[in-house]
């Protein structure tokens, strides 16, 4: 690493700690090698030492130096990319089910940011860092849909404004689990998981942080029921979590207790598929939609068809 490396903190990862910030994106570098850098004053926040144990906070730039890590080094991959639009300075992707948003210290190939370095190269912001080129807001693993990605780092600050302020609109669809009689707001607080760190949940302290979800129902079944949600905020997990805590977990959502069900779909069945914005740099409106995915008709057809037959 040189001394230039610098990433700077958007509010999706405001609240963590740095150290373990820093193991999520540093591959091949052990949480102890990176406290132990903290603690020798090779890792700065806002040009300032810190402790391992600081908590990051919206517009904080970390920068650090004589860190061994290969997160330079992650490969463009021939990958096919579904772009939805593009424009000189962004695009939209729809991000297939399976497919990680960027690498992991775990899984450093097949991923979106993969698949965007093979193609436009250096063309990408890098804000985020290496590892999230281009990279202004998440999906998980197995949600699939829209995607915003920025070109440089202009664009990303002016896409990552319109999140921020919640001028941007994402919509989801999904299928959850029993009757859900009425449309409703989540706002429920999301934080780490007390004793599971790969989940989050739903808490009622200062570690929270305010979250909230506009649910729309579409239709009824006898034990389920399609819904669209309208994020309000972007913390991890969120759809997932505000669902499992009004005890409607999304269909086949086994992290977050659903269970199991007769028809097996790829995890979650949740689709990011509608988006509006503004194009970088003026105030023209882009609306797009996409069609359901895979895994949504799979399951609606499944429904109706026992709605069907119990007539």
């Amino acid at each position: 690493m040189n001394d230039s490396t610098k990433i700077i903190i958007d509010y999706t990862d405001e609240g963590k700690r740095i150290d373990a910030y820093l193991s999520e994106i540093l591959t091949d570098v052990s949480r102890s090698k990176i406290q132990s850098a903290i603690k020798k004053g090779n890792i700065f926040i806002n040009n300032n030492t810190v402790k391992p144990s600081y908590t990051l906070k919206e517009s904080d730039i970390i920068s650090y130096t004589d860190i061994q890590s290969e997160i330079h080094n992650i490969p463009p991959q021939d990958i096919p990319l579904d772009i939805v639009y593009e424009d000189d300075n962004m695009l939209v992707v729809n991000k297939p089910s399976g497919m990680l948003t960027h690498p992991t210290t775990t899984e450093k190939e097949n991923t979106l940011v993969n698949a965007l370095k093979y193609k436009y190269g250096e063309n990408l912001s890098d804000i985020n860092g290496e590892f999230r080129r281009g990279i202004l807001h998440r999906l998980d693993r197995n949600t699939s849909g829209l995607l915003m990605v920025a070109k440089n780092n202009d664009a990303h600050i002016f896409l990552a404004e319109q999140i921020k302020q919640k001028t941007a609109i994402r919509k989801y669809l999904a299928i959850a689990r029993g009757v859900i009689e009425k449309d409703m707001i989540l706002d429920y607080q999301i934080g780490r998981h007390k004793s599971q760190p790969q989940k989050m949940d739903v808490v009622f302290d200062e570690k929270g942080k305010p979250s909230i979800t506009e649910l729309k129902i579409l239709e009824n079944f006898a034990d389920a029921t399609f819904v669209e949600l309208t994020l309000k905020t972007g913390r991890t997990h969120q759809i997932r979590v505000h669902l499992s805590h009004i005890g409607h977990p999304v269909y086949n959502d086994t992290l977050y207790g659903f269970g199991k069900m007769k028809i097996k779909t790829e995890e979650q069945v949740l689709q990011a598929y509608k988006l509006k914005f503004t194009k970088p740099f003026g105030d023209e409106i882009i609306e797009l939609e996409i069609p359901m995915d895979e895994k949504l008709n799979k399951v609606l057809a499944y429904l109706k068809q026992n709605e069907l037959k119990e007539k």
